[in-house]
């Protein structure tokens, strides 16, 4: 490959339900793909990061935002 390609192009190409690769299924316009979209939407990595505070580092946060 003479090119980089984009991580985040790749992973939505390969992941993401609406995007159509297939031929047979290119010509249609809406696709029955319930089920493969609902596991999609319910990730284990989103799940988990839904229970989440939306910090990148807390323990750092804390430290630095906590009073002597």
């Amino acid at each position: 490959m003479g090119r980089w390609v984009r991580p985040e192009l790749t992973r939505n190409v390969f992941l993401n339900p609406d995007v159509r690769i297939d031929k047979a299924k290119r010509g249609m316009g809406v696709l029955e793909n319930k089920e493969e979209g609902e596991k999609y939407a319910e990730h284990g990595l989103r799940k988990f990061l839904r229970t989440r505070p939306p910090e990148i580092m807390p323990t750092i946060n804390q430290f630095f935002s906590q009073d002597e």
